[in-house]
């Protein structure tokens, strides 16, 4: 897995996982939230890419697929069951995700409060790119219009979260036709490049979402780019 850290100690550690397989680093994540429940770690975010996946959540009502398993490995898209809020969601290349393993009760904030800051950070990276997004009372994620650009999925544990966030930047959006996003239906699914027309440097878009990372989560660090490296992706830390 190719990996880009952010480091500092104290605060936030943000690791750029590159383009990686979804079920790789859904096992990161779990490993991460153990380890900061029993505070062996500070908080993390992974920022992600993930090859052709389609992911079925918590709430089997929204878990809609309009082909079969067989069909959707035919075409090489991942299935995962997994057991975060919300129903069926699909990634891609193109899509930026980020996933935070943070201690809400050392942040003081609660589950409402925390999705909505990672709406603000969604808002504020789109309305960089160009695209006014908003909130839908009951929908958690951004629109653009009528139109869905991003999506929300959590799970918290002993106050700790893993999933998270995932946005539209220039993904081919025909991977949700297999499937009803969210499960609302009749739902449509945009993103940056259909708004705009133009071409995006994702290593640029990652590197803006660290910043907004750092201070929408109220953490003060530096966003350093480090090369390839190979082994075990968890994020080091820089000693204070």
């Amino acid at each position: 897995m190719e990996r880009s850290a952010v480091k500092n100690e104290p605060g936030l550690a943000v690791c750029d996982c590159g383009l990686a397989e979804y079920r790789e680093v859904l096992a990161l994540q779990e490993k991460l939230q153990e380890q900061r429940r029993a505070g062996q770690i500070g908080d993390t975010v992974l920022i992600v890419e993930h090859p052709p996946v389609i992911t079925l959540g918590a709430r089997k009502s929204a878990n809609k697929l309009l082909v079969s398993p067989e069909e959707l490995a035919r075409r090489k898209i991942d299935l995962v069951e997994i057991h975060r809020g919300g129903g069926a969601t699909a990634h891609n290349p193109g899509q930026v995700v980020f996933y935070p393993i943070l201690h809400l009760q050392e942040l003081r904030l609660d589950i409402s409060q925390y999705v909505r800051t990672l709406e603000a950070i969604g808002i504020d990276l789109l309305a960089g790119l160009g695209i006014e997004s908003g909130r839908r009372k009951g929908f958690p994620g951004l629109w653009v219009g009528e139109r869905k650009i991003a999506s929300i999925g959590v799970r918290v544990s002993r106050f700790v979260t893993c999933h998270g966030m995932a946005i539209n930047v220039q993904n081919d959006l025909s991977i949700f036709d297999f499937m009803v996003p969210c499960g609302l239906d009749g739902v449509q699914m945009t993103s940056v490049q259909k708004e705009t027309g133009r071409t995006y440097e994702m290593k640029q878009i990652k590197m803006q979402l660290g910043r907004l990372l750092i201070h929408l989560v109220g953490r003060a660090y530096s966003y350093d780019r480090t090369e390839k490296a190979s082994g075990d992706a968890r994020p080091t830390r820089s000693k204070p």
